[in-house]
Order: structure tokens, then sequence, then C-alpha cells
């Protein structure tokens, strides 16, 4: 399997066609997506202005490959330093993964951003690099202010599981406090969407501009 970086490398290449930069970009976003897959793609069609036809703007491509690849630097410096410790961690017998684990070995469940799995408009607005220092500075005891993953301060969500409340953060939909059962929920979305629309960017006008008619009613 080729590297994220031979594919970055691709999605800078202006000798090829538009389609296979955009599916260079994809596979990128297969080896390191912060918010998932989806949700990441559609954040970086908005972050980096991805018009719905590439032609318009194709060094679009470009500049969301940048900013993935500048979280990503930030991310494996971090887990190189995470495996360096528990390295040292396991030789002096502590071989019990410590808690909370690290955010990129979280699974589905346990993980607050489960909510952008299921609707991945919902994603924080702030840029990868910036979320990927948050979440690295919360993993080294920092508790900065506001949602952990946006910092958005504002009150929580309240979603109904139908025997309990889970709160959310009302800008990102993290999972700031879960239902009281412990049971695992899944979240409704509240607009229906299609991956087809999102991968066509069917969001996005011609100018790199979110498109106000869709969704569809």
């Amino acid at each position: 399997m080729t590297s994220f970086l031979t594919h970055r490398t691709r999605v800078h290449d202006d000798s090829l066609p538009l389609f296979r930069r955009h599916s260079a970009l994809r596979t990128c976003l297969t080896a390191f997506a912060p918010y998932g897959l989806r949700a990441t793609y559609h954040h970086l069609t908005l972050s980096a202005a991805i018009p719905r036809q590439l032609e318009a703007d194709p060094e679009a491509l470009v500049r969301a490959v940048e900013e993935l690849h500048e979280a990503r630097v930030l991310w494996l410096a971090r887990a190189k330093e995470y495996a360096t410790h528990r390295r040292a961690e396991k030789r002096a017998g502590r071989r019990a993964v410590p808690e909370p684990r690290p955010w990129w070995l979280r699974s589905w469940w346990e993980n607050p951003n489960r909510a952008w799995f299921e609707y991945p408009l919902r994603h924080p607005p702030l840029r990868l690099p910036e979320y990927v220092r948050r979440q690295n500075a919360i993993l080294d005891g920092a508790e900065p202010p506001g949602c952990p993953a946006c910092g958005d301060e504002g009150l929580p969500l309240l979603s109904s599981t139908g025997h309990g409340w889970v709160e959310l953060c009302r800008a990102c939909a993290w999972v700031l406090a879960p239902c009281p059962c412990g049971q695992r929920h899944q979240f409704v979305p509240e607009t229906p969407f299609h991956w087809n629309e999102i991968w066509q960017r069917a969001h996005m006008s011609d100018d790199g501009t979110p498109n106000p008619h869709w969704p569809a009613d």
C-alpha cells in the first residue's frame, strides 16, 4: 500500500487529471482523518473552499491536503512520544494502557466524537492542526475552556436516548456527558445526508462557498 506522502505528492501533481488528484486526497484521508473520513472530507471542502466543479479551482485540492499534512505531522510527533513512553512503562512492568486513552487510539463507541461518524456535518469548525494541538494538550493534562473538541462555551444540547439524556456540544455534537445508563446510543442525524452527495460536493458552489440550497427540503 502506498504511503500518505506518496498520495500527497499526487495531489500536488498538476500533470495528473483532476479526478486522480481528488482520488489521491481521499486515499490520504483513509490514512489520517482526525474527524473521521467523511467528516474530515466535509471539513476540508469548507476550509479549503473546494468547489463543486474542481476545474473552477484546482489549487483547492492542494490547500486541503496541506492542511491535512500539517495536522498529521503534529499527530506523528505526539504518537512517537507516546510510543516511547509506553515502551518505558512496559519495561517497568506497567503494561495496562493508562486512561484516558490517547485520542487516536479510542474505539468508535468509547469516543465522544462518535456523532461525527453518524452525522459528518457536525464536526468542529477548527482547522485540523488546531484540533490536533488541542487534543494533544488535553492528553498532556491541560484543561482548555469550553468543549474539549472545539472550545465552544455555550450551553449543551440535550439529546434524549428514550430513557435518559445525553449532553452534546451545541457546536460540534461532542459528547459532553453520556447517558447515565452507561449503554451505547446512536445519535439520530438532525438532517438526512447522503455520502455520495458530500463526496460530489453537492453542498458546495462553484465559487467555493457553501451551497445555500443544500440539502434540499
